[in-house]
């Protein structure tokens, strides 16, 4: 969108997605299910996926079983560190994993407005900021003149 819009080049790369329905992409991430964060293709949500780190052996087991039987049903992509942002929680105010969703007006022009929303994932050490699977939401506000 960068390229299209600005024709400028993206500050930030893209997280590198492995297709599973490629040879050499299914057998790294058979090699490194443990690292990796796996998604259905047409999934949402945060539903049908699998956060390695955070699963156990059988968990591991059974969606590897998954991707054997569907490779072409999921992508995996390295698991990310989330940035953490003081949210209150029962306990107090305490960190929770973010990730920022900015807002883009577009029309005749493209205009990105200062700010966005910010999804947050409510549980403890939780990755998954998908309100469906616990999450919340926060305004993001960029103070600009």
């Amino acid at each position: 969108m960068i390229r299209f819009y600005w024709n400028e080049e993206p500050i930030l790369s893209n997280v590198p997605t492995y297709m599973l329905y490629r040879k050499v992409d299914f057998e790294f991430a058979m090699d490194h299910l443990r690292d990796l964060v796996v998604k259905e293709v047409h999934g949402a949500g945060g539903y049908g996926m699998l956060i390695g780190p955070a699963a156990s052996g059988e968990e591991l087991e059974v969606f590897r079983q998954r991707i054997i039987a569907a490779p072409e049903r999921y992508i995996a992509q390295p698991t990310l560190a989330l940035s953490t942002c003081p949210t209150f929680a029962t306990s107090g105010l305490s960190p929770r994993h973010i990730d920022l969703r900015p807002y883009v007006l577009s029309g005749k022009d493209v205009e990105i407005v200062p700010g966005g929303l910010t999804r947050v994932a409510l549980r403890e050490g939780s990755l998954v900021v998908n309100s469906s699977q616990g999450g919340g939401t926060k305004d993001t506000w960029v103070l600009a003149e």
